[in-house]
């Protein structure tokens, strides 16, 4: 009887299961932020940052981050929103990319939307993904483990 449950651990805690539990946990997280990124530009365009977007990052709450705020703010945040969910996806440079999309959590998090209600209905399971990516990497589905590299 006890041999039933080794065997099954060992069949749900090896690498193949663990790298489709990451690719999965890219997928979504990339998924959160393209979604967003794609809400800012113009529809029809790639990079077409709409006028509504530059008018958002110059009113409340988003004018309220430090430097990034005003037609700076909107720049960075929606190349950078689609940056790093094609990372996440690629599983290129996923450490990174996790790293970054961390980052852009905390400042939306600390300025943007600071009601403890925002932090744990959405933000803690960004966090938790973000994290999971940086501790573990893309797993064997990824970009970064066919070239070897050691950041991903």
């Amino acid at each position: 009887m006890k041999a039933i449950p080794k065997k099954l651990i060992r069949a749900v805690s090896g690498a193949v299961p663990e790298g489709i539990a990451l690719l999965f946990t890219r997928i979504a997280l990339a998924g959160i932020f393209w979604r967003s990124a794609r809400t800012k530009v113009e529809d029809g365009s790639f990079l077409t940052i709409k006028d509504t977007t530059f008018f958002q990052f110059s009113d409340a709450p988003f004018n309220q981050v430090p430097i990034l705020n005003g037609d700076l703010g909107a720049y960075v945040t929606t190349y950078t929103e689609h940056l790093l969910p094609i990372l996440l996806l690629l599983g290129l440079a996923t450490r990174l990319g996790a790293l970054g999309v961390l980052g852009m959590t905390v400042v939306i998090q600390t300025f943007v939307f600071p009601e403890m209600a925002v932090w744990w209905q959405t933000h803690i399971l960004w966090v938790a993904m973000a994290l999971i990516l940086i501790v573990r990497g893309g797993g064997i589905f990824s970009l970064d483990r066919l070239i070897g590299h050691r950041l991903g």
